[in-house]
């Protein structure tokens, strides 16, 4: 197999959120064998956690907190069109469409490359 390297695009603030959810999944709980049951996973997984960790300034900074639920907030409105859509467990029918570009990379994720 060839291993070429692979170059992930995510904005600021979906590398911030995705920071976060990773460190609460990966360190604050014993939640990641339960949700990736594939230890082969995990190899990317600490990859992916690792650069963010390294490139993102605001892990570090005082307000950390008010700056991850902003973050959140303008996710969300990009996403839904409003800071109080739905949770990703509580989506619609009609937002799926989107979502499932997102999470393709076909709608238009520019930002950070990590």
């Amino acid at each position: 197999m060839d291993d070429e390297e692979i170059t992930l695009r995510l904005t600021r603030d979906q590398a911030f959120v995705l920071s976060d959810w990773l460190y609460q999944v990966m360190f604050q709980s014993d939640d990641l064998e339960g949700i990736v049951r594939d230890r082969a996973v995990w190899s990317p997984i600490y990859t992916i956690s690792g650069t963010l960790d390294t490139t993102l300034s605001e892990i570090f900074m005082p307000d950390y907190a008010e700056r991850l639920d902003a973050a959140k907030a303008r996710l969300r409105s990009d996403l839904y069109g409003d800071a109080d859509g739905p949770t990703a467990s509580s989506r619609d029918a009609d937002a799926a469409p989107q979502a499932h570009q997102i999470e393709r990379g076909t709608a238009g994720n520019h930002g950070e490359t990590i």
